[in-house]
């Protein structure tokens, strides 16, 4: 494992993420309301892209990259059956530990040495019954995970060893007619990704790179932008701008 990696199995990740995922508004940002509206990324994932897909079944869907689970709940909405895979033991620990109490309390960065001691709760509305989660590797998938009516990849494809391998495997997971939604700042850091692995469309930007990689098996329907906020400490913020992009299976 990579230093990079680690990150994501440590404490700080963990209670991090919780905040991220499940924080409400004012717990992730209580000191600037104006900024608030960046708040609830995994839950918007969902939502602003479900608003622009017609979905022919609502079977399956897989949640690659779940993290600690958010947008996995929020898919157990619309769908009979939500897989959600995620590389770091850690989060799918996190993530099932919230499906199966609904709530979860975590102490976060405040000022200096002091911490914040929050209660974040799984939403009453959204069932934990459809949900289940497990760790992979997702550029070397199970081989029988089936197939899905949609896949979500949030925030993934730039943190991942080798994304070509990943995007190379999403056809045979994704029936004609189904749909991908991908997000993603874009972040390419050697620390994750080595170089020449990048998808940066040889200086035209990620999302020409997606689109030669995807398009004999897929069209791309729509693309905006979509900003999200993580809290380092109540005074310091990871401020990102997303492009989520649709796509269809041909």
């Amino acid at each position: 494992m990579t230093m990079a990696t680690g990150f994501y199995e440590s404490d700080a990740a963990v209670e991090q993420y919780l905040l991220f995922h499940y924080g409400t508004p004012e717990q992730i940002c209580p000191l600037l309301p104006e900024a608030r509206t960046a708040c609830g990324f995994p839950a918007r994932c969902v939502s602003e892209s479900l608003r622009h897909v017609v979905l022919q079944k609502r079977t399956r869907a897989l949640d690659l990259g779940c993290a600690v689970g958010r947008s996995s709940f929020e898919l157990g909405r619309h769908f009979d059956e939500v897989v959600g895979i995620d590389f770091s033991r850690r989060f799918i620990a996190a993530a099932e530990r919230m499906r199966a109490e609904r709530a979860v309390t975590v102490r976060v960065p405040g000022e200096s040495s002091a911490t914040d001691e929050l209660r974040l709760e799984l939403p009453l509305e959204l069932s934990a019954d459809r949900v289940r989660f497990e760790r992979g590797d997702a550029c070397v998938l199970r081989a029988n995970l089936g197939t899905f009516d949609l896949v979500l990849m949030a925030n993934l494809i730039d943190r991942l060893p080798d994304p070509g391998k990943c995007l190379a495997r999403l056809p045979g997971l994704i029936p004609s007619g189904g749909w991908l939604v991908l997000t993603s700042p874009y972040t390419w850091l050697e620390e994750y990704t080595p170089r020449a692995k990048w998808l940066d469309g040889d200086g035209r930007g990620t999302l020409s790179a997606l689109n030669k990689r995807l398009a004999p098996a897929f069209e791309l329907r729509r693309a905006f932008d979509l900003p999200f906020l993580i809290r380092e400490h109540r005074r310091k913020y990871q401020w990102s701008v997303a492009e989520l992009s649709i796509w269809q299976r041909r």
